[in-house]
């Protein structure tokens, strides 16, 4: 093969980035929650319940995860260049339908929730894909830089619709008011940026190895009993093969338990910390300006968290790696409640939790590539994510119940309860990846 004809690798990194910058907008959802669920009698435009507001939430990322089965398949059919520019266009329409017409639950669910959760799904395996193929050599490391994206683009879309440039606030497109407005605005970025992204989105030559590799030999039993075994992913499981395998349902419980804590959080973070500062004694703006840091700074490290993650893990080992975020992710939910007493422990806690949720998008894709190999973990990883759209559905919904049960007050003891539930799950994931082990295949 002549190398020095290959396209960069590094220039998919670069295209990845750009397109999960787009995809993350899912998770700026909480700095809409609270103009969303300000009734009308008090001057919302929306009137919607904490419940509704998770629900749109929820179903986007339920959307976004069973699409990414879909996808899965739908990449070898047109390549993975076609499949990212048209999930930019579904995402694109998605948000600019939901800000044209996005003034009730029901639009709102359908235009961001299923378009934009659709849109989500079929370009976001495409980095991952075509990365891993790209860096066989360093698989934790590029699943954590194409992905990174995504947890710093939510920094971009709330602080722009928030305190940066107050978009939410000031922008006012045909009388829709600053939510849709934000709404629309967005769709025709995301389309655009998507399609630039995706112009580098190719994958290697067959047969294709990095300069100065050399491939592993298959796993054995000496190479399954290491973590950190280079050998890990050169045995390939069709997904067939794989949902036999008692290693895939460790792993899909295992990203479940995990992924509740960040996307409860992902939700409800700015509801909790108006609540529990306002309780401390701040105003409500002083309140609202400080949660808005925390989710903010949330974001950023929610996609440090990502590459950070993915590199340890080429040291430690993805079994050690996940163990670890686990249990460091139901340790600070078990202590979230008290943390959100101050301005300082609330960034602070806001920071760890978003730091260890964004390693699960290093993490399970990497010991997905690694237990069921590099050829099919497109398809594969697909079927290992539907646990996260699971996830976002319960943990959101957890929240929303209790925040509702309240009726409107605004006692942060509420809080309290969803957050030991998000830490057990987490305890009980850092227990059941202890029992994981790579398959071996016939």
């Amino acid at each position: 093969m002549a190398q020095e004809k290959l396209m960069n690798r590094w220039y998919v990194v670069i295209g990845a980035v750009l397109i999960q910058l787009c995809l993350g907008a899912i998770y700026a959802w909480s700095v809409f929650t609270p103009k969303l669920t300000m009734s009308v009698a008090k001057g919302g435009m929306y009137g919607f319940s904490a419940t509704q507001a998770a629900w749109v939430f929820s179903i986007g990322l339920l959307v976004f995860s069973v699409v990414m089965i879909l996808s899965g398949r739908m990449l070898a059919v047109t390549g993975p260049r076609k499949l990212a520019s048209i999930g930019g266009l579904v995402l694109g329409a998605g948000y600019i339908l939901g800000g044209l017409f996005g003034s009730s639950f029901f639009t709102q669910l359908l235009f961001i929730g299923v378009i934009g959760g659709t849109g989500i799904g079929l370009a976001y395996v495409v980095p991952i894909s075509v990365g891993v193929k790209w860096f066989p050599d360093k698989k934790g490391m590029v699943t954590g830089l194409a992905v990174a994206g995504f947890g710093f683009g939510a920094t971009i879309w709330v602080k722009s619709a928030g305190s940066w440039f107050g978009l939410v606030d000031k922008l006012n497109f045909f009388g829709l008011g600053g939510v849709q407005s934000v709404f629309l605005l967005y769709g025709v970025i995301f389309l655009v940026a998507v399609l630039v992204g995706s112009i580098v989105m190719i994958d290697p030559p067959e047969g294709y190895v990095p300069e100065g590799w050399t491939p592993p030999e298959p796993v054995s039993s000496k190479a399954g009993s290491n973590p950190g075994s280079a050998a890990l992913g050169m045995v390939n499981f069709s997904s067939g093969e794989m949902l036999k395998t008692p290693q895939f349902y460790m792993l899909w419980v295992t990203f479940l338990f995990s992924a509740i804590s960040g996307l409860m959080v992902i939700y409800c973070i700015k509801l909790f910390g108006i609540d529990a500062l306002k309780a401390a004694g701040m105003t409500a703006a002083a309140a609202s300006a400080a949660a808005g840091t925390a989710m903010a700074l949330y974001a950023i490290f929610n996609g440090l968290g990502r590459i950070v993650w993915g590199i340890a893990s080429d040291k430690l080992g993805r079994k050690t790696s996940i163990f670890l975020m686990c249990l460091f992710q139901g340790i600070i939910m078990l202590l979230f409640y008290k943390m959100g007493g101050t301005v300082l422990t609330l960034i602070i806690s806001a920071c760890i939790i978003g730091f260890n949720f964004g390693g699960n998008f290093a993490l399970f894709p990497a010991v997905t590539a690694d237990y069921f190999g590099n050829k099919n973990v497109g398809l594969n990883y697909g079927f290992i994510f539907v646990s996260y759209g699971l996830a976002g559905v319960i943990g959101p919904q957890i929240a929303g119940y209790f925040k509702d049960a309240a009726k409107g007050g605004g006692d942060p003891s509420i809080w309290v309860t969803p957050f030991m539930i998000a830490a057990v799950a987490c305890l009980l994931g850092a227990g059941l990846t202890l029992l994981s082990k790579p398959p071996k295949k016939a």
